[in-house]
């Protein structure tokens, strides 16, 4: 009986070992701006969820699109309804792989500048990406990742009609912040 018992523990070693390599959050952060000179528009989802694998570099993540909050009602209605439909397409995601630029161990203490590339899928269409970012990982073992860039509505079939084309950008400012724990 002992027996059984210790073979079955170190049959879930690996599993056990495995899970402590993740990283996730629930409550990650991805804001948008967008500036013409008729006007500037911004909004933040404080609700993205991500996980994270150091060691192999896999990342993915996922935003509701309708949790991206506005100053105005108004603009997040048409957000939702006119451009994003996000009735239809009620998320965007991400899934790739990051590796450190200098190639060092992400799970080391210190701040680390990554390539990020893979599949961003907006308005369900999938567009490969590679951007910049750095993650920082603390003595506590905790790690955030930052990344900015551009994304162009277009890329991802969004239409903007001609009578609002001049208020919304044609490249949009995204900020990605992320506050991982580990699983």
């Amino acid at each position: 009986m002992t027996r059984n018992v210790l073979l079955a523990g170190l049959g879930l070693l690996p599993a056990v070992l495995a899970a402590q390599t993740h990283f996730a959050t629930r409550n990650g952060e991805i804001s948008f701006f967008s500036s013409t000179p008729m006007e500037d528009i911004t909004a933040v989802n404080r609700k993205v969820t991500s996980v994270l694998d150091p060691t192999t570099g896999a990342v993915e993540f996922a935003a509701l699109i309708k949790a991206f909050e506005f100053e105005k009602a108004l603009m997040q209605e048409h957000f939702n309804e006119n451009y994003m439909e996000s009735a239809t397409y009620p998320k965007a995601t991400f899934k790739g792989t990051l590796k450190a630029t200098s190639g060092d161990d992400l799970r080391t203490a210190g701040s680390h500048a990554v390539t990020v590339a893979g599949d961003l899928t907006i308005h369900g269409v999938a567009r490969p990406v590679a951007v910049q970012g750095t993650i920082v990982t603390t003595a506590a073992g905790t790690m955030k990742a930052t990344s900015e860039f551009e994304v162009k509505p277009e890329d991802h079939g969004i239409k903007i009609p001609g009578v609002v084309r001049d208020k919304i950008a044609k490249s949009i400012r995204v900020k990605v912040n992320l506050e991982y724990s580990k699983l």
